[in-house]
């Protein structure tokens, strides 16, 4: 137990020291905003208003953690994501089903009120998230802010985004290429904790997985007929949702996740296949068994928050989050 306890230790000591490395990563800074806008605060404003968003809809949580994902992890964090237009990200097919636009709207259009183009959509994403996820019982964190908002959204970029049956080794390649490494992956994702898909992204798992006409293998049979005869029945009337993780938890960002992969119950193929590959399956098992993943989630959030950022002259301020200057 002796060595085994040291090697928590020291993963633990890692993981305060690389978050402190990162503290100046991109010119960001803490209490950025402090002083910037009148007699405002504006992480109170920003936590005001999830706060009262969480009072009736507890599911912002995943749809801001889905944004922030998908907005840092294409181009960086710069709220391109947010754009409108004919061909811009937001139209791109793995954007389909994301949800919280309208929050980050009402934020803004807040913050223009009290300090005119002071405060930038992609913080205004990065605080919200941080503030939801410690309404939703996860860890309360720092952030820093001090981000600049992109200009440039197209569709294709979101082809950078991993699919949700992407295979393991692929997936580790596409989070390095954006500087993460496989732990970093498999805590980020953690987020499915609170995350939601639809019953046609998974069709081929229940009913005919790589062609053979059968449910996958890897998933529990019993979870396989509660999906099939409760929420994804073979002809429906409705492409119905399914939470990604236990039902009496979804709600709640907590490690419940990854015991749910342990149980073979992950819902999207790479959810399992992180519980089944070689070099992933003993962090399932590290997060699973301790209780170290809200320290390393808050981490991975930070570490994801500080892609890439435009600071400085770079990017604008917008005035509206719907579209540039």
């Amino acid at each position: 137990m002796q060595p085994a306890r040291c090697a928590v230790a020291l993963l633990s000591a890692v993981v305060v020291l690389l978050a402190s490395a990162m503290s100046c990563r991109g010119q960001l800074a803490n209490n950025y905003y402090a002083g910037k806008c009148g007699n405002a605060s504006v992480e109170t404003i920003i936590h005001d208003a999830v706060e009262a968003r969480m009072v009736w809809d507890r599911r912002i949580v995943a749809g801001l953690l889905h944004m922030l994902f998908h907005d840092c992890f294409v181009e960086g964090c710069d709220a391109s994501l947010l754009l409108d237009g004919p061909n811009s990200e937001k139209t791109a097919i793995q954007n389909n089903g994301l949800f919280g636009y309208d929050l980050i709207d009402d934020i803004k259009r807040e913050l223009e009120n009290e300090c005119p183009g002071v405060v930038s959509c992609a913080d205004i994403i990065v605080a919200a998230t941080r503030d939801s996820v410690g309404m939703a019982g996860g860890p309360k964190y720092q952030v820093q802010l001090g981000r600049r908002d992109g200009t440039v959204s197209q569709a294709w970029m979101a082809s950078a985004l991993p699919a949700p049956n992407v295979d393991i080794p692929t997936a580790i390649d596409m989070f390095a290429k954006k500087g993460f490494n496989s732990f970093d992956m498999a805590v980020l994702m953690g987020a499915h904790t609170v995350g939601v898909t639809h019953c046609s992204v998974i069709r081929d798992r229940l009913y005919n997985f790589n062609g053979t006409g059968s449910p996958d293998p890897s998933m529990d049979p019993t979870y396989v007929w509660i999906l099939t005869t409760f929420a994804c029945p073979k002809n429906p009337t409705f492409d119905n949702i399914v939470f990604l993780d236990d039902p009496s938890s979804i709600l709640i960002v907590d490690k419940s996740y990854y015991t749910q992969i342990k149980n073979r119950r992950g819902v999207l193929a790479v959810d399992q296949a992180l519980g089944d590959h070689k070099s992933t399956a003993w962090m399932v098992n590290f997060l699973s068994d301790t209780d170290f993943f809200p320290s390393m989630f808050s981490y991975a959030l930070n570490k994801m928050g500080a892609l890439d950022v435009k600071t400085g002259t770079n990017g604008e301020i917008r005035k509206n989050c719907r579209r540039i200057n």
